[in-house]
Order: structure tokens, then C-alpha cells, then sequence
């Protein structure tokens, strides 16, 4: 398989870049990583006329760990978010997540601009930018604009980001005493989830005083369920209100059938995930 012909350009400046973005639009992809592309471009599934290699720009490879957020960069890698030891103690659950992304080769490629564009439903990271309430800021020659995860996904394989736009950076708050996990099923180690969940929990004096749940593979983007997180806040977290949560996030859940797995099958295994997520969180915790 080969990709359809294209022409190549290599920028070495964003500002090269989002200008040659303004001028080719929708007949430019940009490539990163490129583990979502190739496959495309090989295809012939995607067939840009102009291919822009932004690999090389400086400035957009960075990740700052702040007292009550986590800014990551565009060009960072899924493997070196993974392995960075301030990330892993600030937020765990990023590691906890990307430890399930297919295998380190492709972790190794993947980078974290290119994953959240691609908007892919069962990706792994999406859930945590959700749960997180985090936010995506989309550069372009005219100038950037933050765009709340909400916005920015739009459906199955589409985001806010216009063709003259490319993604800078993502920013995750960190809520003061909010743990979180994340749990997923596929049908072999490093495929595609077939369901996830991330769930976080805050808990004050044996009550539960934040609740977050953010599901992968049950809809055309990343799923947050308040219905389920307000039947958590405010109680203890019991075996009763396990129960209420997980049948909220069954309701929810608006899978659809394939060949991987059917919708009811989803519909109950994200729910499950969602149970021992929040179980697990409250092991060692005094909610």
C-alpha cells in the first residue's frame, strides 16, 4: 500500500507552520507522530495534497507541572508523558491511563497534540481531559483560542479545530483531594478499548464531596455522566451507592453494535468498570 501523491513540507518555526496551514486548509494534514496518519495516508483513506511534518518546531514539547494544573505540549510523547516522575505524582491516573495506549513502540511515537485531534472514541487520554474538565488551546496565524473539551469534541473522529489550526497544548486542573483511575477492557492487551472509565473521588469526614466519571467506547466522543457523579456526592460510599452509580452509567451509556462487541455488552461492562473504579478509590480513603 501506498499513499496517494503529496507535497511535502518540513517547518522549523509555528509561525511557518500556521502560515502554511492558512494556505493550503483543508488540502493540508499535519504529521506528528503519525501512528493514525501513515495508516490513513497508506490507505488512501486520507489524501492531502500538502502533508506538514511539524516535528521539528520548537517550543511545543514541554510539560509544566503547576500547583493546580498540568500543561503538556503538543509534540510530547505518549511514552515521555508516561515516565515523567512530576507528572506521575501529580496526576497518576495519566500514567495509570497511558500504560493501556497499544504498545511502547507506538507510545513512543504517539504524540499527545496528534491523539486528542484524532478524536478517536476508545482512546484512553480524551477520558482524562473529560474527567479533569481540562481544556485544549488551538493556535492559528490570526491568533489562539482555549477551547473547553466539551467544544473541542465534536463527534467520532472530529474536533473544534478549524483547517487553519493546529493544537498547542492541553491544560488538566488538578482539584485539591481528587483521586482518580482509570480501567479499561479490549479484547487483547494494546488494542482499542472496547469500554472505559475514569473515575475520580474526593471525599470530606466520610462523605463523598466530588464525583467524576468520564467513559471511552460508549459514544462518539468522551462521555461524562453527572447523573451518576450526583448520586455519589454527598453520601457515604457504600455498597448501595455503588450500586445507584453503576446502574446511572448504564442508562447513560449509548454504545452501538459491531463487530468487536455488541451495545448491551458495552452498556454493562463500562458500568462494572465504573463500579470498580470507584471501589477501588475508596480502598484506604474515609468516604
Amino acid at each position: 500500500m501506498k499513499p496517494a501523491l503529496f507535497s511535502y513540507r518540513d517547518p522549523r518555526t509555528l509561525e511557518e507552520a500556521l502560515e502554511l496551514l492558512a494556505e493550503h486548509g483543508d488540502e493540508a494534514s499535519l504529521l506528528a507522530g503519525g501512528q493514525s496518519l501513515v495508516p490513513l495516508l497508506n490507505l488512501r483513506l486520507a489524501r492531502p495534497s500538502v502533508l506538514i511534518d511539524v516535528n521539528r518546531i520548537p517550543g511545543l514539547d514541554g510539560i509544566e507541572v503547576r500547583e493546580d494544573r498540568l500543561r503538556v505540549g503538543a509534540l510530547v510523547r505518549a511514552a515521555g508523558l508516561e515516565r515523567h516522575t512530576d507528572v506521575a505524582s501529580a496526576l497518576p491516573v495519566v500514567r495509570e491511563a497511558l500504560r493501556y495506549v497499544a504498545h511502547p513502540q507506538i507510545r513512543n511515537r504517539t504524540t499527545i497534540g496528534g491523539n486528542l485531534a484524532h478524536a478517536d472514541p476508545a482512546a484512553e487520554l480524551p477520558a482524562i481531559v473529560a474527567a479533569l474538565d481540562g481544556t485544549v488551546t488551538l493556535v492559528s496565524r490570526g491568533g489562539q483560542r482555549e477551547v473547553s473539551w466539551r467544544d473541542f469534541f465534536r463527534g467520532m473522529l472530529t474536533t473544534a479545530r478549524r483547517p487553519d489550526e493546529m493544537v498547542a497544548w492541553v491544560e488538566l486542573p488538578r482539584p485539591p483531594g481528587l483521586r482518580l483511575t482509570f480501567l479499561e477492557v479490549a479484547r487483547r492487551h494494546g488494542d482499542f478499548a472496547l469500554a472505559g472509565a475514569c473515575v475520580g473521588l474526593s471525599a470530606e469526614n466520610g462523605t463523598v464531596a466530588d464525583a467524576r466519571i468520564a467513559l471511552i467506547g460508549v459514544g462518539g466522543t468522551p462521555v461524562r455522566v453527572p447523573a451518576a457523579e450526583e448520586s455519589l456526592i454527598g453520601g457515604p460510599l457504600d455498597a448501595e451507592g455503588l450500586r445507584e452509580m453503576e446502574a446511572r452509567v448504564r442508562d447513560a451509556a449509548k454504545p452501538i453494535d459491531d463487530v468487536h462487541a455488541s451495545a448491551d455488552y458495552r452498556r454493562a461492562l463500562v458500568a462494572v468498570l465504573a463500579r470498580r473504579g470507584a471501589a477501588k478509590l475508596a480502598e484506604g480513603s474515609d468516604a
